[in-house]
């Protein structure tokens, strides 16, 4: 799978739809409401869950190119940084310790 291509596909198809492609606001209202119906679904164990969290990185993936940033490297970037990260436990909470 091409990541990045995906990324260009998603907002082509919202140009040869006639979608929003402007209003960043809007997109991540969107996003957050497909992020609720993903949620919705989970709780009533519905069968399209899978299609529910393809909506919102879908929604992801239009805002990340309208708004010119490579969502495939930000993902990589994060998942490093996230491996070196240390935790500890406070009070039953696992909390972030300082980077």
């Amino acid at each position: 799978m091409d990541f990045r291509q995906l990324q260009k596909d998603v907002y082509q198809n919202k140009i040869n739809h006639g979608f929003n492609v402007t209003d960043i606001n809007f997109e991540f209202c969107l996003a957050y409401g497909e992020m609720g119906e993903a949620y919705n679904a989970w709780l009533k164990k519905k069968d399209d869950l899978g299609e529910e969290l393809a909506d919102v990185v879908i929604y992801l993936m239009g805002i990340s190119e309208i708004l010119n940033i490579d969502l495939e490297q930000e993902i990589q970037n994060k998942i490093k940084k996230n491996a070196k990260r240390k935790y500890k436990t406070v009070n039953g909470v696992l909390i972030k310790e300082e980077d």
